[in-house]
C-alpha cells in the first residue's frame, strides 16, 4: 500500500515537472487552417475569370499580418473577357499577405516561376514574382527570360498587367535573338480549340 502511494506521488510530481517545463505556444508559427487539394474559382456574370490550385494551403495570423503559405506550389489560370484561357502561372512556392487593417494584399510566387500567355504564345521565366491584385500588375526586380514568336530577350526587372498581355523587361541585356519564322506557318490555339462534335456511328 505504501509502495503504491509512493508510485502515484512520483507520477504526479513527474507530470507537474513536465508541465512547468513546457514552452508557450507561438500561434504565429502554427497554422490555424490547413487546406489540402485547394481549388478556388473566381467568376463574374457567369464567366470564369480565374482558377487557383495548390496541393496545400496553410493560413496563419497575428496582430499585424494575416498570411497564407503554399509550400506545395501554386498554379493560376486566368481567363479573358470571352472566357478563354489566356494565361497561366506556375511556381514551386508561394505566399499571400494581407494587412488586417488596410486589407492591402501582396501575392508572392517564387522558385521556378513560369508565366505563359497562351494567346500571344509568350513565356516568362524568373525566380520571384509579385502580384498587386488591386492594381492588376505583376512585377519583380530580378533576372527574367522572355520567349515569344518574335525572339528571345533577357534582363532584370519585369512589369506587366496580370494577364501578361504587355510584358516589359526594365533592364534588358544588349543581346536579342530573333527567330526566323516560316511566313506560311499557321498558329492554332490548341488549348481553347473546340473541334467538331463527334458523329454517332450508324
Amino acid at each position: 500500500m505504501i509502495a503504491t502511494a509512493a508510485a502515484v506521488a512520483f507520477v504526479v510530481i513527474s507530470c507537474k515537472g513536465r508541465e512547468s517545463e513546457a514552452k508557450p505556444l507561438n500561434l504565429a508559427e502554427v497554422p490555424y487552417q490547413v487546406v489540402d487539394g485547394m481549388n478556388v474559382i473566381q467568376s463574374k456574370n457567369g464567366l470564369l475569370q480565374m482558377r487557383i490550385l495548390s496541393d496545400r494551403m496553410e493560413r496563419y495570423s497575428c496582430d499585424t499580418l494575416d498570411w497564407e503559405l503554399f509550400p506545395g506550389g501554386l498554379e493560376v489560370f486566368a481567363y479573358n473577357e470571352e472566357g478563354l484561357l489566356e494565361s497561366t502561372l506556375r511556381s514551386d512556392n508561394a505566399r499571400h499577405d494581407t494587412d488586417p487593417k488596410t486589407k492591402k494584399e501582396v501575392w508572392m510566387a517564387f522558385g521556378n516561376v513560369k508565366i505563359t500567355n497562351i494567346i500571344k504564345q509568350e513565356t516568362i521565366e524568373t525566380d520571384t514574382l509579385y502580384w498587386d491584385k488591386a492594381k492588376g500588375e505583376i512585377f519583380n526586380e530580378c533576372y527574367v527570360r522572355l520567349y515569344s514568336p518574335d525572339g528571345f530577350i533577357q534582363g532584370y526587372g519585369l512589369r506587366s498587367d496580370d494577364r501578361a498581355r504587355n510584358s516589359i523587361i526594365l533592364k534588358p541585356f544588349n543581346n536579342f535573338f530573333v527567330v526566323v519564322q516560316d511566313t506560311t506557318k499557321v498558329s492554332v490555339d490548341t488549348t481553347n480549340l473546340i473541334g467538331p462534335l463527334p458523329q454517332k456511328s450508324k
